[in-house]
């Protein structure tokens, strides 16, 4: 995942401290059904498409836009499935972040699925029935994208 402009400017005077950052992802899925997933390049692995807001820009948004940015699929977003923070994480150059994630249904509209950045090794179609190795991060998102049930947050909150 490339790092945005504002958050080398926050780091130049933060150093590498915690950073509470907003993020989201988009669970896209077509008119077969199927999910779109990118293969990431900073690791080699299959993952839903996500990524970090812009200063100012409305979730949806920015999911909208990163969909976009790396597959070149567009889409809509169809409602919200998913609220959590996540686990803290200290990044090899020993930059400290803990993201809140914000994870969305969205509808593909146009576009052909193709790597569009270089933040994605792959990109592609998969039924649900036949996905590649997914982090659980993935496969929650993906299971609560399929799910009728209202928006999902963390149970050991109990809300």
């Amino acid at each position: 995942m490339a790092t945005p402009d504002f958050i080398r400017t926050i780091r130049a005077t933060a150093g590498h401290q915690l950073l509470w950052l907003p993020g989201v992802t988009a669970i896209v899925f077509d008119d077969e059904g199927r999910v779109l997933l990118g293969r990431r390049s900073d690791t080699g692995e299959w993952s839903v498409i996500g990524g970090i807001p812009d200063p100012g820009e409305q979730p949806a948004a920015g999911a909208v836009r990163e969909v976009f940015e790396e597959t070149a699929v567009r889409c809509v977003v169809d409602r919200v499935v998913l609220v959590q923070a996540l686990a803290p994480v200290i990044y090899e150059n020993g930059d400290h972040c803990q993201y809140m994630d914000i994870t969305f249904r969205c509808r593909a509209v146009g576009g052909e699925a193709r790597v569009n950045d270089d933040e994605s090794l792959e990109v592609g179609w998969f039924d649900v029935d036949a996905l590649p190795a997914l982090s659980e991060f993935s496969l929650l998102r993906i299971k609560q994208a399929l799910s009728d049930e209202p928006t999902w947050f963390d149970p050991t909150t109990g809300v």
